[in-house]
Formats: C-alpha cells, structure tokens, sequence
C-alpha cells in the first residue's frame, strides 16, 4: 500500500510480525472483525499462547532476536506461504523499519503502519529534532557526537549542558540512554550507550540532549488518514519509569488542563502532518514544571500502552490502525473524540526491583488477574509459559478504568495485590506500594519518582502466611508419610521436641495437639498465636485474636527435599522456599569465583587475565532481556582466571572469572 489515497483493499488475513502480548492483542481485534491471522514464532516461543491461537502460525527457525523476529525475509516468506494480504507489526522488533515497511509494500501486502518515507524520518532522533524545528514545534538542546575526539565532545557536552542525557538515535525503549552528570563521565556514557543501542537496535549512533531532572513525560497519541485527516487522541502520561522504562501509564494526565491539552495536542499534529505521516502515531513530550513543554521523539507505531487511550475514548485502536490500512476514512467518533474518566495502566515485568531490576527467567507456576468491566489485562503468558533470556521481561500489563483517577488506582491497586502471579519474581509489590503512595495519589508524579519513593522494597512474609505454609507444607509431607488416618499432622502420641521447618528464611518450630491445632508454634523462637479454623490441600483459614484470615495455598513439595509453597491473600502474596530437611552437601563451585547473576549474553569483557580490580569496578556486561546489566567485583582482588568471551551465552550461576587476593607487597 503506498498511503497515496489509494483505493480500498480489503484485509482478510493478516500476518502478525510480533509475539507474546501485543500479537495477542492484534488478534483479539481480528477476531472481531472477522480478518483470520498468522502468528510467527521462535523455538523459544513455539509453546507460547500466541502461537497456538492464531489460526495459521509459521516457525521462525532459532532463538535469538536477530535469528527470528528481525529476519525481514523470514517474516515475507512467511506472509508469502500463509496467503496473508497484510502484515501489522506491532511494537518492537521491525515496527520501526523503514527497510522492512518498503519490503512489506513492494512484496504486495498491505502494511499496517506509517509510509516508510515518515518512519525513516522519525526513526532517526537526530533528524527529527531538525524536523520539528522546521515545523515550530519547541525540542530541547542537543548536539551530535559522531566522529568527534574526547576534546570535541567535552566542548558538546558544555554546549548542550549538564545534566545532559547521552541518548540513542535509533530505537527506544530506554535502550542506549545514559545520564550524566558531569564531564567528567561523558566519554564512558557515550561508549556504553552506543554499544548498548548497535547491540539493541543494530546501530549505535548517539547524540546528547538537555536532561530535565524531574519532568514530566507527557505523549500525545495521534491517528491520521490517507485522506487529510489528523487527529489528537488526547495524553497519556508516563512519567513513572525505570531504567528510562515506563512502567505506570495513566490517560489524562493529573497536570494537563484543557489549555495545555490543545496545544500539546496541535504542536503532535504539526508533528505529523510535518513528516507526511498516516497511521497509528505518538508524539512524546517532556513538562517542565513551568509548563513548558519540550519534543523528544515520534514513535511511528502502536504504543505499549495504548488500552489508557482505549479506555478512555472507547476507541479500538487497532481496529482504526487497519481501516486507515485498508484505506478507509477516519470515522466521525473518532474526528471529535471526547475524554471519559481515568485509566491507569501497570506493566508486569519479570524482575527483581529490589535487585537492581535483575530480570528472572523460568516457569510460570500460575498467573490469574481479577479482571472485571473496569479492569482490562493484556497478557503474552499463561500458567506454564516459559520465560526465557532471550526477549523484553515485560509478561502482562493491567489497566483500570474509574470515573476519577482515585477510582482507578484503587481499582488497580486492588487487582494486582488479589493476583496470582506464582514462579518467578516480578516487579507487582513495587506497582502495588506505587499506587499506594501518596505522592502518587496527589499527581506528583515526575521522572525522579522512584528516585524520591524507593518503592522496589517487596513485602516481608508476615508471620501468619508463613503459618499458613507451614500447615501446607505438613498436608503435603503427610499424604506421603506412612501414618494412621485418624491421627492429625504431627501430632505425636509421647510428646518430646518440637518439628521444625526452615520456610521462607524463617525457622518454624511446631507441635500439632490430637485436634490438629498448633500446642507449640515459634518463628525464629517468637510464640506466635494461630488457631487454624478452616483447612484444604489449596486452603487454610487462620484467626488470631478476633481476626480470621483466608489464604490461598499452592504447594510444590518433594517431601524431605523440600520446595515451594506459594500464599496469596488480599493483602500479599508471596514465594517460601521450604528447605530440605536434609540437605545433600553441594560443590560450592571455585573458589574467588564470580559468577553470573542470570542467564544472557556476554556484550563485554572489561578486564584481563592478571587485571587489578577493586570493588565495585565493572568487570563484564551481560545482555539479558534486551537490557545490558554491568557485574561489578565483590571486593579488591587480581583476575587470575578468565572463563567469558564477547558473545558467549551464559546461564545463571556459571563461573566468569577467578578473583584472588591483591598482593600485600
């Protein structure tokens, strides 16, 4: 399709070149409309829901990025042998590539996307800042670095001024951003974040842009026709982030009036209009605490978090995304949208806040999400899905709808603490306190959030879900123990010591009375006072004083080996390891050895066979769910043995190098 008011093409099967989530998404549309589709998956993937819920699905032989999903010829080839008459991209991987745009085009298939002339536009940051400055609308201070000598890009940084942020022209996400702070660290920010961007995006080109400490991260979604017609859908604000990642996105933003509303929304259609541009788009702006606001970038797709604007339009946006594809005009709701109520959206990633943000790989136990009218989940996973290395942490994202934005972060709050996320760690406490804080609630929610509110501290167990893993625990081990029926859990005829459990880092000592209630219960040698009123194999009701509790159990226990007992109540949830009652001894590995934190891909080596480290240096960066991840040396000490090189894959756990003490000469 060229974009030039071409007549109309109907799409009746569409290839998604995406996976997980938002490939789930595009079909939940399609298959309103009628349109079948064809999902593309890797070996990683080939298990994955959206794989098997399309109604043709193509393996893309290999498990890495560049093997599967950014293979433009494999994605044609795939188009070619299903029949599909059009391919939508999705976000990520190849939704930005003009190469890819052109080739879908010149192939015959309808592209469900901008004209590839405004994505090569766009998809350069360096030469959309110029574009924006021919179009008046207002972008922050910058400055190139290529080809420039440490003299040259100390005098840019002056130029631009500090804090400044080293930024990749390519590509998003918060890959190939660095902040600094000073001179002093620009050279090495300029290195890591272009190797961080050729690694992510297959080009390293930076530049370096006025960092507003503390702004707002305001973006307008817009859709335009090939028919002249260019609309503003209104703000979404996306300020709470990690990493430069967003993670908590809500429509409309606590700070935007109407005033404002109108000309962010004028400057993000000059902004398109500038560029020619048809299609799904949003524009993204950075709010000074004056009100000033500032261009930062045009992403020439579907957003991740789109459903707020959904929400509060009522709007389909892939629906609209296919009929400006299929050469359609915009229809008459859409040229005057209105606003309607608050929604709020969380992402759920597969990390460790507490952490470092350290990603987690592995089997999904079980994932259920209250969902409801108000409450919409977008997922890529189900129970028993794998979560590899390999793609983006994010698993699922959940969106409330109220008729104030109080209501809605209630309502969400509520849903992400009754959920049941069992298998690996993810960032849900670290969503749940946000939506709890009160900063939050009252709309101060810049970019320096979560440096002021360190909210990645997960809930400790309390005592009584690790009460209620005890008695879990010992419903396990008794359906396997020899005993009489009529006899309860523990209980001993002559009574002597105590049971014991180590769960969840807690030692439980524990005596069961004929009646099955707990004679005898400490926790790390604390009494505790439970009375268990109600029990079942996936259940135990517990009071203490004058108030009962309700928590749900799901036990993965191997006997004397031990295992895991999950517990999810209203107010938390959590994992407890229970720990073997009698552990086999282990190879602690070698000796001074650092090993790797998760499993990714070695991008860096930083030092040498025979290399003096102190603590704390950067001795090797991993690649792992698309973000880079610096190991840093646990203490002083000479690299003696060497184990990684570029490019090696890594599993968690495996040996890197052999740090031995520096000499005291």
């Amino acid at each position: 399709m060229s974009h030039g008011k071409s007549p109309i093409r109907t799409i009746n099967r569409l290839l998604i070149a995406n996976r997980g989530e938002i490939a789930r998404r595009i079909m939940r549309t399609c298959r309103d409309l009628g349109i079948e589709t064809v999902a593309v998956y890797s070996d990683a993937d080939q298990a994955m829901p959206h794989a098997r819920e399309a109604d043709v699905a193509v393996r893309l032989p290999g498990f890495t990025v560049t093997d599967t999903y950014l293979r433009i010829d494999l994605i044609l080839d795939a188009a070619r042998a299903t029949g599909a008459d059009a391919i939508h991209p999705g976000y990520g991987f190849l939704s930005e590539s003009a190469e890819f745009a052109s080739a879908v085009i010149a192939a015959g298939h309808v592209w469900v996307g901008p004209p590839p002339a405004a994505i090569a536009s766009m998809g350069s940051k360096i030469e959309a800042k110029a574009r924006m400055v021919a179009a008046n609308v207002p972008v922050l201070p910058d400055a190139t670095v290529d080809g420039l000598d440490r003299a040259e890009l100390q005098a840019a940084g002056e130029r631009v001024g500090y804090p400044l942020l080293v930024k990749a022209s390519a590509g998003g996400g918060g890959r190939g951003m660095r902040v600094v702070a000073d001179s002093d660290g620009l050279v090495g920010a300029i290195t890591s974040a272009s190797e961080e961007a050729a690694a992510a995006f297959g080009d390293g080109t930076v530049f370096l842009e006025r960092y507003i400490a503390d702004g707002r991260h305001v973006e307008i979604q817009i859709l335009a026709d090939d028919h002249g017609t260019c609309v503003s859908l209104f703000e979404r604000e996306c300020s709470i982030q990690r990493r430069h990642q967003k993670i908590i996105e809500e429509s409309p933003s606590p700070v935007v009036d109407a005033r404002l509303r109108a000309e962010m929304g004028a400057a993000a259609v000059a902004a398109a209009q500038a560029v020619g541009y048809v299609g799904a788009g949003t524009v993204e702006f950075l709010l000074d605490a004056s009100g000033r606001f500032s261009f930062l970038e045009m992403n020439t797709r579907l957003q991740v978090e789109h459903p707020v604007t959904e929400m509060v339009t009522g709007l389909d946006l892939v629906a609209l995304q296919l009929a400006i594809a299929e050469g359609r005009e915009l229809p008459d709701p859409t040229r005057t949208p209105a606003l309607c109520g608050h929604a709020i959206e969380a992402r759920i990633y597969a990390e460790d806040p507490a952490n470092g943000y350290r990603p987690h790989t592995g089997t999904i136990r079980a994932f259920e999400i209250p969902q409801g009218p108000a409450i919409r989940v977008d997922s890529g996973i189900e129970a028993g899905s794998e979560i590899s290395a390999f793609y983006d942490p994010m698993l699922a994202k959940v969106i409330a709808w109220g008729p104030s934005r109080a209501d809605a972060a209630r309502s969400l709050r509520t849903a992400l603490r009754r959920a049941k996320i069992h298998g690996l760690v993810t960032n849900r406490d670290q969503l749940v306190n946000i939506l709890g804080d009160g900063d939050f609630l009252a709309g101060r929610t810049d970019t320096g959030f979560l440096g002021r509110n360190d909210r990645s501290r997960r809930a400790d167990s309390p005592s009584l879900a690790i009460v209620a893993a005890v008695v879990g625990a010992q419903r396990a081990n008794r359906r396997t123990a020899d005993r009489l029926g009529q006899v309860p859990s523990g209980w001993r005829n002559v009574a002597s010591q105590a049971q014991s459990l180590e769960i969840g880092g807690t030692t439980v000592a524990y005596r069961f009375d004929r009646d099955g209630q707990f004679a005898e219960l400490t926790l790390d040698g604390q009494p505790v006072e439970a009375v268990i009123v109600d029990q079942a194999d996936d259940h135990v009701v517990i009071r203490r004083g004058l108030l009962t509790h309700r928590f749900e159990l799901s036990v993965d226990i191997d006997g004397d080996a031990g295992g895991i007992v999950d517990v999810d109540s209203p107010f938390g949830s959590w994992s407890l390891d229970v720990a073997a009652r009698y552990p086999e001894a282990v190879d602690a590995g070698r000796a001074g050895s650092l090993i790797a934190p998760m499993p990714g891909t070695v991008v860096r080596v930083a030092v040498a066979a025979g290399s003096t480290v102190n603590r704390g240096d950067c001795v090797v960066v991993i690649e792992a769910m698309k973000m880079q991840h610096e190991v840093v040396a646990s203490a002083d000490g000479v690299v003696s043995e060497l184990f990684v090189l570029p490019g090696q894959q890594l599993v968690a756990g495996q040996a890197l190098m052999t740090l031995t003490e520096p000499s005291a000469e």
